[in-house]
């Protein structure tokens, strides 16, 4: 697959992309908005748009480093891109800019955006707080110029911003962009939840959540989120406990965090959504066949037997 946005994300959903399209066709959602409170890289939106499946992307981060990148390309795009052009990709570089975001107070929104990116693209696996790629004396197999290739990355950045009457970034706490700003979109929207993973979220993430936090938003998508969603997560226990009276389903998604690792997910689904009975990807294909794919109308007995699967996969 060719990737389309110009972020490295630990745990990043663009190979996915396929599977949400199958859940948009399924529920005749072709053409609709389509919105991401944790948008991170923003893979999948960025992929959904560019092909012309749906009309607008609302995305929403919380992190001020992640909001003031996308803003910054898609409002100075000619700055970003000359910045990409002339970066020095030294170890002295590497460790100013790294100031910039320990500092994003004393910079501007453009000089932080770009941090973000340049340290994105340079530290092992996208992780901002992460370490540089080859090490401070550059004596790594790979070097830190390794994922900034320039011209590429300056075409994905142009492409977006193209695009950009069809893009609304916000930078809003997730549980108030879900109570405040969803409502006010076209009924006629799919909202995608990535939260930060449950497990080692605070060695990939500047930004993660406390038990406590998982469960909170848990209870907002749940109640208060009043669009059709769909949510993915790692598939810890707890996670499988909060949404266990939804649809739900396991599979395997191979990502990059410092190691390839093969890791056990979880999508979880609004119970008006109606499923799509086969898939192109093969990881989701083996395990949605066999799924309910109407909507739902959950009972005890379905509730407490999803429980039940869920946690004992």
């Amino acid at each position: 697959m060719r990737y389309s946005t110009p972020l490295r994300y630990p745990g990043g959903k663009q190979r996915l992309t396929p599977f949400v399209l199958e859940v948009l066709r399924a529920n005749e959602l072709q053409g609709c908005d389509y919105v991401e409170p944790y948008a991170g890289g923003a893979g999948v939106a960025i992929q959904l748009l560019l092909q012309g499946h749906v009309a607008n992307i609302h995305l929403n981060d919380s992190s001020k480093a992640i909001y003031s990148f996308w803003r910054s390309i898609l409002t100075k795009t000619e700055e970003f891109c000359r910045l990409v052009s002339t970066a020095s990709l030294t170890v002295e570089e590497w460790k100013r800019q790294r100031e910039v975001i320990r500092n994003p107070g004393k910079h501007s929104q453009l000089e932080l955006g770009f941090s973000t990116f340049f340290l994105n693209r340079c530290n092992r696996s996208g992780v901002l707080s992460g370490g540089l790629i080859g090490g401070l004396q550059q004596n790594g197999a790979w070097k830190m110029d390794a994922r900034f290739s320039r011209n590429e990355l300056i075409r994905r950045i142009e492409v977006i911003a193209a695009r950009r009457s069809s893009i609304t970034v916000r930078n809003l706490d997730a549980e108030q962009f879900m109570a405040d700003y969803i409502p006010t979109l076209p009924a006629k929207s799919l909202v995608y939840c990535d939260p930060p993973y449950f497990n080692k979220a605070q060695r990939l993430y500047l930004d993660s959540y406390q038990p406590e936090d998982h469960a909170r938003i848990a209870r907002v998508i749940q109640t208060r989120l009043p669009r059709s969603w769909i949510v993915s997560y790692d598939s810890a226990p707890e996670i499988l406990e909060y949404y266990a009276k939804r649809r739900s389903f396991l599979y395997n998604l191979q990502y990059n965090a410092s190691t390839v690792y093969k890791g056990r997910e979880v999508f979880v689904f609004s119970d008006d959504l109606v499923l799509p009975s086969e898939s192109t990807l093969p990881c989701i294909d083996e395990v949605v066949r066999y799924l309910d794919h109407g909507k739902y109308k959950p009972n005890a007995k379905s509730r407490e037997a999803t429980r039940k699967r869920l946690l004992a996969a």
